[in-house]
C-alpha cells in the first residue's frame, strides 16, 4: 500500500520561501514518477512539478519555473518541493502524487495513481 505524507506547508509573506516534503512508503520508488500538484479554491488541480525517481529528470510548470525546485532523497524516500519567491497566487493546497514510471512523466492529475492528503500553503501580500 503506497502512502504519501506531505508536510511543510504554512503561512508566508510574498517573496518568502517554504520547503514541502513528501514522505513515501509502501513501495520501492526507484521505478516511479513523483509529482506535486496544487489546487486553489474554486480552481482545478494543476500541475506544479514532477521528477523521475531514477535518474532525477525534472519537469516544472511555466508558472513556477525559476522559483520552485523538485528533488528527491533516495535514502529518506522523500520528495521535496523548494518554493522560493512565493507569490499570493501560489496560495493553494499542495498534493504529492506518484505513479509507476511508464516511459514518460505525466503532467495531468488523472494519470497519477496515488495521492497524499495535501498541505496548505498560504502566501500573504
Amino acid at each position: 500500500q503506497v502512502q504519501l505524507v506531505e508536510s511543510g506547508g504554512g503561512l508566508v509573506q510574498a517573496g518568502g520561501s517554504l520547503r514541502l516534503s513528501c514522505a513515501a512508503s509502501g513501495r520501492t520508488f526507484s521505478s516511479y514518477a513523483m509529482g506535486w500538484f496544487r489546487q486553489a479554491p474554486g480552481k482545478e488541480r494543476e500541475f506544479v512539478a514532477a521528477i523521475r525517481w531514477s535518474g532525477g529528470s525534472t519537469y516544472s510548470a511555466d508558472s513556477v519555473k525559476g522559483r520552485f525546485t523538485i528533488s528527491r532523497d533516495n535514502a529518506k524516500n522523500t520528495v521535496y518541493l523548494q518554493m522560493n519567491s512565493l507569490k499570493p497566487e501560489d496560495t493553494a493546497v499542495y498534493y504529492c502524487t506518484a505513479r509507476p514510471y511508464s516511459g514518460y512523466v505525466p503532467t495531468r492529475a488523472g494519470e497519477y495513481d496515488y495521492w497524499g492528503q495535501g498541505t496548505q500553503v498560504t502566501v500573504s501580500s
